[in-house]
């Protein structure tokens, strides 16, 4: 059981920070907007913002970029939604190398969900925002 444990341990911590070494090689990747909601989507290559999910379309093109940021990546649309994935991102010039930065702004949209969400332009997606579920309320004790 103890062997068990670690395995699983050792497989999260492999898989959480899988994602976090990805955010470093996109421009602004730590603060991609959450195109559901207020906040941010950690997990940009993903269908959820937490990850462990499928890649979204973004995700898969940066896979197929050997998880590379090239100027193709940074023209390319993912979502489809008629704005390049450096613009979404905050590299319009596609000028970012990671480690170095480049002339970012801040980040507009998600570059791997077709925004905004529900138009008949995105309808081609099949992706909808996860409810948000209340959190449970305190017990007094």
């Amino acid at each position: 059981m103890t062997m068990l444990a670690f395995t699983f341990l050792a497989c999260l911590l492999v898989t959480v920070s899988g994602f976090i070494n990805y955010q470093d090689l996109i421009p602004n990747g730590s603060i991609v907007p959450n195109p559901c909601r207020i906040g941010l989507w950690p997990a940009v290559g993903h269908l959820t913002a937490e990850g462990g999910t499928l890649r979204n379309t973004f995700g898969a093109d940066f896979a197929a970029a050997g998880h590379t940021w090239t100027v193709a990546l940074c023209q390319r649309d993912s979502d489809r939604d008629g704005v390049s994935n450096g613009a979404e991102l905050g590299d319009p010039n596609c000028r970012f190398v990671p480690g170095f930065g480049g002339s970012l702004t801040a980040p507009q949209r998600h570059p791997g969900i077709c925004e905004p969400i529900g138009s008949a332009a995105c309808a081609w997606q099949n992706f909808s925002c996860p409810p948000i579920v209340p959190s449970p309320p305190f017990k007094q004790l």
